[in-house]
């Protein structure tokens, strides 16, 4: 199996950074933001935690986002308006300021030189393979990418990669810009060409690129995009189930122990569950009452007392992005 990607070089920093560059990229915002402290120790795969809302906002949840390039002590991200938070960040403009951590997450490890690589994106997930396509292109790495979407507005970080992939293909679902059809496609007939294969896109997506690279036996790393309420490791809501070095299964936390992991040490069809093989899983499963009803005996809810009431206790979140 895939090593673990490597810990950060740095320590994150918390501190304003300045909005220096706002600009429509398809149906995303692309950011780009000043803070020399981030942007000049922040390694391919990582991300950025933002508060959202201004000082006085009740939305206390940080917004998690990769980082898709740096530079000048700049750093650049690209923003899917979605809920309340990730919409009021796109809606930034130069001179705002805003609060923000990072870089946080573990990076992209890099290959041995002369190695052949690819690149999979998947939407707006294409924009954390930016930093990583140009370094290994400065390190003399060939270069090769594959970047899809469900439509044309929906592709991401087209000329940015063009720029340092060959061969480059497009794909959307609809066949409206590029290749009709998915990214594996494409990824079918280049993976046994590279010898490591990095991705970042939907969960779905993830998965079938790293069951390519692995049936090639090609080492893949994936970024995931699991909702990083916190950002450092203390919520727990972005967990997942990971093969460690010993075989066992552990949920791993995204934001720490990712969000780059060896793609065929992911549960992918597990994402979302509490698998019974997981260390811990049985201290995690929640206990049944003794004297409470079997869940098929449980009796049905009673009607709402006033007519209209919502006894929802919250609407489900968007994948990716807390409310």
């Amino acid at each position: 199996m895939g090593e673990p990607a490597p810990p950060a070089e740095h320590a994150p920093v918390q501190g304003l950074a300045l909005v220096v560059g706002s600009r429509p990229v398809s149906a995303y915002t692309e950011l780009t933001l000043e803070a020399p402290d981030i942007a000049e120790v922040a390694q391919p795969g990582q991300f950025v935690a933002f508060a959202v809302g201004g000082a006085t906002s009740a939305m206390l949840l940080r917004r998690s986002i990769a980082i898709a390039g740096v530079g000048d002590g700049r750093f650049s991200v690209v923003v899917s308006a979605r809920a309340a938070g990730s919409t009021w960040l796109a809606g930034l403009r130069p001179g705002d300021e805003v609060d923000v951590v990072g870089p946080l997450g573990r990076p992209f490890p890099l290959p041995p030189p002369g190695t052949p690589t690819l690149l999979v994106g998947g939407g707006y997930g294409a924009a954390a393979l930016v930093g990583l396509g140009g370094l290994l292109r400065s390190r003399g790495h060939e270069v090769a990418a594959v970047v899809g979407a469900g439509d044309a507005a929906r592709l991401c970080s087209v000329e940015d990669l063009a720029a340092v992939a060959a061969p480059f293909v497009v794909t959307t679902d609809d066949g409206s810009a590029g290749r009709p059809g998915r990214v594996t496609g494409p990824v079918a007939d280049l993976v046994s060409g590279a010898g490591a294969v990095y991705a970042c896109g939907p969960m779905p997506m993830l998965a079938a690129v790293a069951r390519l690279a692995t049936d090639r036996g090609v080492p893949s790393w994936v970024a995931v995009e699991e909702s990083m309420a916190c950002g450092v490791g203390v919520c727990m809501t972005c967990v997942l189930p990971v093969v460690g070095a010993d075989g066992r299964s552990r949920f791993a936390r995204s934001c720490v122990e990712g969000p780059v992991f060896a793609g065929d040490r992911v549960r992918f069809a597990d994402v979302g569950t509490l698998p019974p093989d997981l260390v811990g899983a049985d201290a995690m499963a929640l206990p049944h009452p003794p004297d409470a009803p079997a869940p098929d005996e449980a009796p049905e809810p009673e009607p709402s007392a006033e007519p209209g009431a919502d006894t929802a206790a919250h609407p489900t979140a968007p994948t990716g992005e807390t409310p």
